[in-house]
């Protein structure tokens, strides 16, 4: 008996650990009118235990190095109805990965999608598989599962993430004949579609460099010598410029910009001033909206 139970601890310590992601689930539905609330917690729960469960990849992560991510949907109050099960919702997805030496979380994914419209309903399982469509929340989980995967990948090995975006392309495929908003291409230039076409064409691949040279070749040297990560994570970002000037406003650049600007703003609020200058020249080049967002890099 002590046998089978030592096997059983060991088995499920494996499988407790074999998966990839560290994902919490947050749903605002305080606008909606229900009495029964407790539907809310249970969605939260079913969407976590979905992304937290399921087996995205084959490699094997310890407890320590699971991606860490959060999915925020704000229900909308006029187009959600608990009672029937259908609901709409707009949604931010948040990834990081950590930085060697440090205990900071750099954030890979900061994207905002206003269109999601699924089915829930009380103790219905998600179920995902890769080659059919089982629903449109599981598509929609699923898909960032695949671009969260995808940017850590490539944030850790050149084009790393290849496999995953394949997959997230593949469920966006299977989606998009189903009729729901967000996978088509002509509703927005700012939804699912675009934003794994960009990943995927060949004009944005340098964009998908950076996020390699950027990472372990800047931010996670950083520690070592902060002019000459500086210095590595500017030149990353001259290909970030390079790809705006082939297709200016592409939605993956815009959400590699939503991810660092913050993260950027700090890293040159110091160090050689005409090097804060020319970053700063840079960064509005690309992005003249969030010119206010910077001004700190050269006060």
């Amino acid at each position: 008996m002590k046998y089978y139970l030592i096997v059983f601890i060991l088995f499920y310590s494996l499988a407790s650990s074999a998966q990839e992601l560290l994902c919490k689930v947050t749903v605002n539905a305080q606008q909606i009118q229900i009495t029964e609330r407790s539907i809310f917690s249970e969605m939260e729960i079913a969407m976590s235990d979905f992304m937290n469960n399921t087996k995205w990849t084959n490699d094997e992560f310890k407890e320590e190095e699971k991606i860490n991510c959060n999915i925020i949907l704000n229900l909308d109050p006029e187009q959600s109805d608990p009672l029937s099960g259908r609901y709409s919702a707009s949604v931010q997805i948040i990834s990081s990965r950590p930085i060697f030496n440090t205990d900071y979380q750099s954030i890979l994914l900061n994207f905002g999608d206003t269109d999601w419209v699924f089915e829930y309903l009380p103790s219905q399982p998600i179920f995902f598989n890769e080659n059919a469509f089982t629903s449109n929340l599981s598509s929609l989980l699923s898909f960032y599962a695949f671009i969260i995967l995808g940017l850590d990948y490539d944030s850790f090995a050149d084009k790393g993430g290849d496999s995953y975006f394949q997959k997230a392309f593949q469920v966006m495929n299977l989606a998009q004949q189903q009729g729901y908003t967000g996978w088509d291409q002509f509703n927005s230039i700012r939804n699912r579609y675009w934003l794994i076409e960009n990943i995927l064409h060949p004009q944005m691949q340098p964009l998908r460099e950076v996020y390699y040279q950027y990472h372990i070749k800047g931010m996670d040297t950083f520690a070592e010598g902060q002019d000459e990560a500086r210095e590595t994570i500017y030149s990353s970002l001259k290909k970030v410029l390079n790809v705006n000037q082939s297709r200016p406003r592409a939605i993956y650049t815009i959400s590699f910009l939503d991810a660092k600007s913050t993260e950027l703003q700090k890293i040159y609020e110091e160090g050689d001033p005409a090097l804060r200058r020319n970053v700063y020249n840079l960064l509005v080049n690309i992005d003249p909206t969030k010119r206010s967002e910077f001004d700190s890099m050269i006060k």
